[in-house]
């Protein structure tokens, strides 16, 4: 019977894993520990809920599976006593512009079924209230053939749907400020146009010159309307340039469709700052920014039209569902008062149906997802959780618990990887990995429970009762900015000076408004640089060196050295093996069945053509440099005749942000969520901004690897800039200058500042919710 009880992993080796073997207990909590790199993930979502999940969708048909994503086999030798997995990670949701809370949850389809059974006047089916259905309607002959004989009949027909016409169901409209797209003054030959990669050197030219709407040396304030509208609005219209067949399309319709419909994070940094400068998006006048067309928000229950009830705070929304007794939709109001509820109860009671899906932090798209299971009924499931507390207060780190515990005691197995000690307190089971990060990691150091893992010695017993000590002394401000009438999301009119030099923390319960007020008020001014933790876009092609621009100068470098071009050291242009085109495998598609990857035997996964290989640096071929780590490079690219001044200095910034352990050709698709941040942030750290926003820069950061967060921005606090973090971290609380605490609750019980100044004068105040937390913390 034993063995049923627990799952077992046997020689483990996937991304960094050495072979690791482990026994984890059924129905029981387990939390797994470790520095950032150490390769929790790797054998909890990489091993055995990757195998659970594949196993699952291949008891499905082969059809079926050509629609799943697919997964290989975790690099494993045994698997045993796995049960269905549930993954509830923290990517945040796509940010598609029409996804919204309510649309994740299916919450908005209950509203709609409700509303269109109930709703008075009756307007029509469920879809009349849905924003992303437009209403169409039309006639025609249709050709019918019965029994060999083709008879033709009038038919027509329309669909009710409730999208607002005017901005097609996005809530807002977009203007484009045409000052920025060219200089009037100029002729388009003089180069009139300022949008980037619309030069008329190329096709462009061509197309703009032999259109014949317009003259390409007359300067644009001298257009007459039509020559103007031409240029600006006029459709995609097919037009013959010198015989060849090409369409010429307004400005406007080109860069909506080039540029506007991509996600704003995936744009390259010069794209997006040039979206930023020309459009603007405002609410939509029609629907007022609820989406929904006219008759949509006429059919109202109790008063109450969809549009307000999606504009309602959720705790207000199940408060008014509650009260709706109507008995033939019982089974309705049952399920949705319920999915509302467990908003509540999970701490997001503050969020509203209509708020859009792409702005929720990670934290709050997980607790999100997790909805969706706490009502479920299925038993003796393995749920794997990705740091759960990331976004929480300490203070809403309880109800997490409760949750997790919850969820065990229905009979599950519940695994979470987690690096807060309040979240670690209440295993079960400890799994510790280690001891170090990358290569260094992937072994199993502890396994037992919390006060084994106190006395064990390894690094996350050392460090599991640190507590940061408030500083003595903090730092004079040299200057302040000024937040004025802040009013986004749920901020009441907040006014607050943010003094500048110093490290200022900005904390609050989730909801309480921290993110509004930085990102609304502070982010878009000058001089200000705004890292998050959203993806970084990348293909597998892409590797830190080649995202944080490191690759550039070793190129030249290598290039100088050997008197041939920079070209030939890029395995994505000339120097790549021409078997697998610069990508070290070979994939071959196997149709309906998974794609194979192959090691390349030519290059032997090196990417590089031989002959490329043969030309040195320092001693070193260039697949040899990418092979290795950022503090072996460190050291290799900053003396000796391999010295490079601008490679050093990126790479003293990745060592910087602890990111050492990391290989320069690492693929960018392999890094965590932590290590994704500190990239960004070892990114920006070159810019010029005098001001740094980060957004809770202890995700994925293991207790040791907070000392050096603290002393990281402390430099950058030293070196002159202004340093501003949203955080819920106590130590790095207790670390601050300033403390700006949102309260005193989450919702409309939020957007007020409870508390400004030193983190001593808040512990001895000790009035708000932070206040009390950091006062227990600090003892």
């Amino acid at each position: 019977m034993s063995e049923h009880r627990v799952i077992r992993v046997h020689g483990a080796r996937v991304n960094n894993l050495k072979d690791v073997s482990v026994e984890i207990p059924k129905h029981q909590l387990t939390v797994f520990t470790g520095v950032s790199g150490s390769g929790k993930s790797s054998l909890v979502f990489g091993t055995i809920a990757a195998e659970s999940q594949r196993l699952i969708n291949e008891t499905y048909s082969t059809f079926v599976q050509g629609f799943m994503p697919t997964m290989a086999r975790p690099d494993v030798d045994v698997l045993e006593g796995l049960t269905t997995a549930i993954l509830v990670d923290q990517e945040r949701m796509g940010s598609n512009p029409r996804s919204t809370v309510g649309t994740v949850t299916d919450a908005n389809a209950m509203l709609r079924i409700l509303f269109s059974r109930l709703g008075q006047p009756y307007i029509g089916s469920p879809q009349a209230f849905s924003f992303n259905v437009a209403s169409i309607s039309g006639a025609g002959a249709v050709k019918i053939e019965k029994a060999g004989v083709v008879t033709k009949e009038r038919r027509s027909f329309s669909i009710t749907g409730g999208m607002c016409p005017r901005c097609e169901g996005r809530g807002s409209v977009t203007d484009f400020d045409l000052t920025q797209l060219y200089d009037d003054s100029k002729s388009l030959n003089e180069g009139a146009l300022t949008i980037p990669g619309y030069s008329m050197d190329g096709w462009f030219g061509r197309i703009f010159r032999g259109a014949g709407y317009f003259d390409p040396d007359k300067p644009i304030s001298k257009y007459t309307k039509k020559e103007l509208h031409d240029l600006l609005y006029k459709e995609p219209t097919k037009i013959k340039v010198d015989g060849i067949n090409l369409t010429y399309s307004g400005l406007i319709p080109s860069i909506q469709k080039s540029m506007l419909s991509k996600d704003v994070d995936a744009m390259q940094p010069h794209i997006r700052a040039f979206v930023e400068r020309v459009v603007t998006f405002t609410a939509c006048p029609e629907c007022g920014g609820s989406r929904l067309a006219e008759h949509a928000r006429s059919s109202k229950i109790k008063g109450i039209s969809i549009a307000d009830a999606c504009a309602m705070q959720i705790s207000d929304l199940a408060e008014w569902v509650r009260e709706l007794k109507e008995p033939s939709v019982a089974p309705l109001l049952d399920k949705l008062g319920h999915t509302l509820d467990s908003f509540v109860e999970i701490g997001l009671g503050y969020l509203s149906l209509e708020r859009p899906a792409g702005t929720l932090s990670g934290g709050e798209a997980q607790r999100t997802k997790m909805i969706r299971h706490l009502g479920s009924a299925l038993t003796d499931v393995t749920y794997v959780f990705d740091e759960p507390t990331i976004g929480l207060h300490p203070h809403d780190i309880a109800r997490m618990n409760d949750l997790l515990l919850r969820l065990r005691d229905k009979g599950n197995t519940v695994l979470v990887v987690e690096h807060k000690p309040e979240a670690i307190a209440i295993a079960d089971h400890v799994v510790d990995l280690g001891p170090g990060a990358g290569t260094n990691g992937g072994t199993i150091c502890f396994e037992g429970t919390i006060d084994g893992l106190r006395a064990s010695g390894t690094l996350t017993g050392r460090h599991l009762d640190d507590r940061a000590s408030l500083k003595a002394s903090v730092r004079k401000p040299t200057g302040k900015l000024s937040v004025r009438g802040a009013d986004t999301h749920n901020l009441q009119n907040v006014d607050v000076d943010i003094p500048l030099g110093v490290l200022v923390v900005v904390t609050g319960v989730a909801g309480s408004g921290k993110s509004s007020l930085i990102h609304g008020s502070v982010a878009g001014r000058d001089g200000v640089v705004a890292i998050d933790q959203g993806a970084i876009r990348g293909s597998r092609r892409s590797n830190p060196a080649t995202y944080t621009g490191l690759l550039e100068p070793i190129r030249k470098a290598f290039a100088k050295a050997n008197g041939v071009k920079p070209a030939l050291f890029s395995a994505n242009s000339e120097g790549a093996c021409p078997n697998c085109n610069g990508n070290g495998v070979i994939y071959t598609e196997l149709g309906i069945m998974d794609t194979v990857s192959t090691p390349c035997e030519v290059c032997e996964g090196k990417r590089f053509e031989a002959s490329v290989l043969d030309y040195h640096l320092g001693g070193k071929d260039i697949s040899e440099v990418l092979a290795m780590s950022m503090a072996e490079a460190e050291e290799f690219f900053g003396a000796g005749e391999a010295r490079i001044p601008a490679a050093h200095t990126i790479l003293k910034r990745l060592v910087d942000v602890g990111l050492g352990y990391l290989s320069l050709g690492q693929p960018l698709t392999t890094l965590s969520g932590g290590e994704r941040q500190r990239l960004k942030l070892a990114t920006h750290m070159g810019e010029k901004g005098g001001i740094y926003i980060l957004d809770e820069p202890t995700t994925g950061l293991h207790l040791a690897d907070v000392e050096q967060l603290l002393g990281l921005l402390d430099r950058l606090v030293d070196a002159g800039k202004s340093v501003l973090v949203i955080e819920h971290h106590q130590a790095v609380m207790a670390h601050a200058d300033w403390i700006i605490d949102l309260g005193p609750g989450a919702g409309h019980d939020g957007g007020r500042i409870v508390f400004e100044g030193s983190p001593a004068e808040l512990v001895a105040a000790k009035n708000t919710l932070t206040g009390k937390h950091l006062a227990e913390y600090v003892g």
